[in-house]
Parts: C-alpha cells; structure tokens; sequence
C-alpha cells in the first residue's frame, strides 16, 4: 500500500488560530521553527535561559522572548528544540510544572518518548513534527518559497485536537508544502537512528576512510585517494538525491556502471547482518542507554572518539586541498567549536 502524503489542501490552517506556540531552544531547528512559524502568521514566543547568547539573536529578530516557564505558561503549544540529551533535565525542572491541561506538547525527534525519558501527563497531546533537514535548509526553502518534507506522529490526544494541531503546525512550517508523513515516535525515532548509525553519518564515514586507507597503504598518492573517495562522492550522491540510483548510473560511463553491479556487493558482503545488529541495539534501547550513561558520566568517550576522527589522514588532507578550493566555501572547525555547534543543535541532522 502506497504511503499517503498529506499536503497544505489536506490541512486545516485555522486549528492555530488564537493559539500561542512557544519554541524552546533556538540553535539550528528553533530559530528556523520560530521564524517560519512567526512569518506564517502565528503567535510565538521563544524560551530560553536567562544567561542564553541566543536572547539577543532572537529579540533581534522581532520575536518574543521569555524565560522557559514564562514562554510555556503562556503557551497553547509548546515544542522543544534542545538537544536530546538536554530535554529531561529542562522537561522536568521548567516545561512539566506548567504546562496547561489539553495543551500541546511537541517534538522534532521521538528519542525521549521512545525510551520514557520524558512521560507527559495524560492531560496533555503529545505531537511530532521532524523535518527531514537541518535547520538552515528549513529557513532558507521557506523563504524561497518551497518547503522541507517532514514527519509527523500524534502520541497522545487528551483534548482531541492533537492530529489537527500537529498537522497545522507542519503547515506553517512549510512542510506540508513538500509534503509530510504520518509514522509514529517509536518508528520516526528508531529508523532516524538506524539511518544515521547505518548510512548517513557512521556508514558513510566508515565507508570513506576504509576506502582512503586502502589506496594510501598500496602507496597511492594521499591526495589523489582524498580525490576519489571523498572530493568526487557529492557528486555521486547529488544525482541520486535527483533521480535515484537509476538516474546515478544513466549519469556515469558504462565502467563505472559496470563496476557498480560487479564489485559493490563485495564490498557490502556481511554489512547488512551488521546493520541489523545495529538496528537490533537500538530497537532494544541499548544505544540509547549508552548515550545517556555516555553523558551523564561527563562524555569522555565520545571526545576520545571525537578527537581520534578529527585527527585522521583524509582530513588532515582534506583540509589543505579544500582551502585552495574558494568555489566549496570551505569550512574549519576547530577543537572546542564542535562542543559549541552540539549545544546549539536540536540532537537530530
């Protein structure tokens, strides 16, 4: 059975009416959500720490900006955009303690429903919307006039307007410009992990730098193996995000197509059982244990890691040779800029 899409004729817009959105957090996805959501007519209020660097950029611009439980008491709808890791502490001390009876209680990921960290009480809705981009991309479709397709999932309706409130807030969002799908916290939550641990993030890097050391250790040129096996591979993956694998091969030559049926299986042998026991460790909640236990120990492992990879040959390489590419707009980030880049994050891409 096809999945349906629903789309801005499939939404009632007036669900939002004289209702006051309050948007906790403002890194990547908060201030894309707020500005959107502002500029598509609706009440918004930011919340934030007192001491937040972030009050000045919101006040900047033209928005609301409140203490989290002055923003969450004056609130119909109130969606947290703090990184995973942040959202129980600030959940239980400033959001639970007052939010109203039959408001709405939002999320950009099902982490903390998915393994209860977070259990709203049964008189509040619970509602998802995850937009399938970061948070820039969210902004800057918008503001060109498109949108960013999203997920959204309804996990508890007390007042029963949950569904058509959660479906207009994707609305005024932009995504129901592209389109978004229903799915649940459980499902969203458990295949975005999986996506990320499997491809988008830990798949793919894994997959490059095996691809690097083996050309580098059978004495290829370091710089020539940063060419093929990073430089080249967005312009494989920008012609399957436009046509899929098909359009991928129609675009490349004939050895390459070739060498795609006949050598990617060898390559892939014994990944797929190793992705189903990733998946199998995230079903379970065990990565998720290990990543609270991870940084409620203070998160030594995770900046071992961190600086093992930041170390590595292809990006020592790949530094340099970007640098004289002025036409990539490189970046450099630096040791201590990625902890300040997590903090603004939302926990998800």
């Amino acid at each position: 059975m096809t999945a349906r899409m629903y789309y801005d004729n499939d939404v009632d817009a007036t669900a939002l009416d004289g209702q006051t959105v309050a948007i906790i957090g403002y890194g990547s996805q908060g201030h894309a959500h707020a500005l959107n959501l502002h500029e598509s007519g609706v009440k918004v209020i930011v919340g934030l720490a007192e001491g937040s660097k972030s009050r000045a950029l919101a006040q900047g611009a033209g928005l609301e900006v409140r203490t989290v439980a002055e923003a969450v008491k004056a609130a119909d709808i109130v969606m947290i955009l703090v990184p995973d890791t942040a959202q129980k502490a600030v959940y239980d001390a400033e959001i639970e303690p007052n939010l109203r009876p039959g408001a709405l209680l939002m999320f950009a990921h099902g982490f903390n429903i998915r393994f209860a960290r977070i259990r709203p009480p049964s008189t509040i809705d619970v509602g998802m919307v995850a937009p399938k981009g970061p948070g820039h991309l969210l902004r800057s479709v918008y503001q060109a006039g498109g949108g960013v397709p999203a997920l959204f999932a309804v996990e508890q309706d007390a007042s029963g307007t949950a569904r058509a409130r959660t479906l207009a807030y994707a609305r005024a969002l932009g995504a129901t410009r592209a389109g978004v799908l229903e799915t649940t916290f459980k499902e969203e939550t458990e295949t975005d992990l999986f996506g990320e641990q499997a491809l988008l993030c830990g798949g793919v890097s894994a997959l490059i730098k095996a691809a690097f050391e083996t050309l580098v250790e059978a004495g290829y040129q370091p710089e020539l193996a940063y060419f093929e096996t990073m430089h080249e591979l967005k312009l494989i993956v920008d012609l399957m995000y436009r046509g899929g694998l098909n359009f991928m091969r129609f675009s490349v030559s004939d050895t390459a197509e070739y060498g795609d049926y006949v050598s990617g299986p060898r390559v892939a042998e014994g990944v797929k059982a190793a992705m189903k026991d990733v998946l199998a460790d995230i079903q379970s909640g065990s990565f998720a244990d290990r990543w609270i236990a991870e940084q409620e120990a203070g998160g030594a492992e995770f900046r071992r890691l961190r600086e093992r990879d930041r170390n590595h040959q292809i990006e020592q390489v790949g530094a340099d040779l970007r640098a004289q590419m002025q036409f990539l707009n490189p970046v450099v980030v630096r040791a201590g800029e990625a902890q300040a880049a997590a903090e603004q994050s939302t926990g998800g891409r």
